[in-house]
């Protein structure tokens, strides 16, 4: 009688199927796990001639990760182009930037990005500094965050950007204060329109290529799914024609651009995409991998460091005072509830961007209006970043079943929060930024996001994050508002089961039989006693040595 063997089978290791729940043997078949056993000798039948094994004492098997909120084009773009979200200060990005030119003769543009606004005065840098540098090309860098841009003389110029070119209504260029001469930094809408306008765009080629690099890098991360949280028409073609190659092996759902330079008249185009790419995804869709344009993504608000983040107070002035800015909403409040009524009649997921407490207050009464006007469903809605929040919204996350989105690095003392966030917040919103603890208390679900390449796409250290508040890179600094912390089983579950719940991804974020073998064998089984303790939990030392995306090895880091 023919016997039906499995294809891999872990032993070894600690198999995490839930909180105090545990298995010491899984075994994969056909891209699903087939069983589950106490140790060994309960999947030993199942082993055949071609059945891997793989003995990992001491590690620990979880569910693939899921990102709920990531940029991987780009950031795979940055990889292949000039990154500086390793240089540390304003010489080192110089430097850098001059040894790419210099490797990078031909290039019409030097485009890149990553630099923080840390590293500069007021978090400007200025185009004397790349004029230094790069005189003769035009020059454009995203900073980190995406919502800023470094330009050089030659950029401006061919922009048209001079002293009497007025601000756009979502951004700010900013000026010298003496002259009024642009300085060289394009905050929000300035940057966006000189890079839509007049920087060379990628073509399909290279946007497929900057999606394989960072498919390559979020699987030995452990990453088997995430949401793209800015798909534009171009990024939608490349992850389609990838789809078809059957070179994606990740799922992904792509959140659709919201252009908040338009109104309602987007919305058509918006569901013939989707409806596209809902019919390219079908006759692939047994695969467990693929693309599906089923989410949008409406920005409404900034960042608190450049002061476009939406507030109810106003900031503050640095000095004890009040300034008169309470920042930017890109939609205002009739246009929001409209847009989000409207998707959420046509099945769409809204995913939102809510950095300040007013962006995350019109983001939650758009989606109550919308709940009155269409009643209830399982759309799932997430309102991205949740920095600050007031305390009298942080329970209707749970009455209005929106999952809170959260980038859990963020919440740990930083510089550029110290020198740039904090004196402007005062020290009574200050209080208030990622309230995860809050946030779950009442009830709400969690999902996490990385925001990479913002910052670091490893879960690991994310996780530590959350549990300690505390950066992996110091871990002796003081934890940044530590009564916000989550424990373990809540940030593992909700950088696996909750963003898998994001993304409507049903199979995926657990350990079962029968469910899609999406799994990540660590080194280090994090969840051992005395691991993690009152004095720290050194979550990231732990490395990935396995990652299956629907039973197919997509990262080993033997090979």
């Amino acid at each position: 009688m023919h016997r039906e063997t499995a294809d891999l089978v872990l032993t070894g290791a600690r198999v995490r199927l839930g909180r105090r729940r545990w298995a010491g043997a899984v075994a994969v078949r056909g891209g699903r796990i087939a069983a589950l056993g106490e140790d060994f000798s309960s999947v030993r039948d199942l082993i055949g001639p071609r059945t891997r094994v793989l003995e990992s004492p001491g590690g620990l098997v979880v569910p693939g990760f899921q990102d709920s909120h990531v940029h991987a084009p780009f950031a795979g773009l940055d990889r292949r182009r000039l990154a500086l979200h390793d240089a540390r200060g304003r010489s080192a990005c110089l430097e850098a930037i001059y040894t790419y030119a210099q490797r990078h003769r031909s290039d019409p543009w030097i485009v890149g990005g990553g630099w923080a606004a840390e590293h500069f005065p007021n978090g400007c840098p200025r185009k004397e500094d790349l004029d230094a540098v790069v005189p003769d090309r035009p020059v454009f860098l995203f900073n980190g965050d995406l919502h800023g841009a470094w330009l050089n003389s030659r950029a401006l110029e061919m922009a048209g950007i001079t002293k009497n070119t007025p601000d756009p209504v979502d951004g700010r260029i900013e000026r010298d204060p003496v002259t009024g001469e642009p300085l060289g930094t394009l905050q929000e809408g300035a940057a966006y329109w000189v890079n839509d306008r007049f920087v060379p765009q990628p073509g399909q080629e290279e946007w497929e290529a900057a999606i394989l690099n960072a498919q390559s890098h979020l699987h030995s991360l452990g990453i088997t799914g995430w949401q793209d949280a800015w798909v534009t028409p171009a990024t939608q073609t490349a992850y389609e024609s990838l789809a078809v190659q059957g070179r994606l092996t990740a799922r992904v759902v792509g959140a659709l651009w919201w252009d908040r330079n338009r109104g309602m008249e987007q919305l058509p185009e918006l569901l013939e995409r989707r409806e596209h790419g809902l019919a390219v995804a079908s006759p692939i869709a047994h695969l467990g991998s693929g693309f599906l344009p089923t989410s949008v993504k409406i920005m409404t608000d900034g960042v608190l460091e450049n002061f476009t983040g939406a507030l109810l107070e106003p900031y503050c002035d640095g000095c004890g005072g009040h300034s008169d800015q309470r920042g930017i909403t890109y939609l205002d409040r009739d246009l929001l509830a409209a847009a989000v009524t409207e998707l959420d009649a046509q099945g769409f997921q809204v995913h939102f961007h809510a950095i300040g407490d007013r962006a995350v207050r019109e983001s939650l009464d758009a989606i109550s209006i919308a709940r009155s006007s269409n009643g209830r469903n399982d759309k799932r809605h997430h309102i991205a970043h949740v920095q600050v929040v007031h305390p009298d919204d942080v329970k209707r996350f749970s009455a209005l079943e929106v999952i809170a989105n959260c980038q859990t690095f963020w919440a740990q003392s930083a510089s550029e929060r110290d020198g740039l966030t904090i004196p402007f917040l005062g020290a009574e919103r200050a209080g208030l930024q990622f309230p995860f603890a809050a946030l779950l208390a009442s009830g709400s679900r969690l999902a996490m996001g990385s925001d990479w390449a913002v910052t670091t796409a490893n879960p690991l250290e994310q996780l530590e994050v959350a549990v300690t508040r505390t950066s992996p890179q110091d871990r002796n600094s003081p934890p940044f508002l530590p009564a916000q912390r989550i424990n373990l089983d809540d940030a593992l579950d909700a950088f696996t089961a909750g963003s898998a719940y994001v993304n409507h991804d049903d199979q995926a974020g657990q350990i079962a039989v029968g469910s899609r073998a999406d799994l990540v064998l660590l080194d280090t089984d994090i969840f051992a006693p005395g691991f993690v303790t009152d004095r720290g939990a050194p979550l990231s030392d732990a490395r990935v040595q396995l990652t299956l995306a629907a039973g197919s090895v997509v990262y080993d880091a033997e090979s």
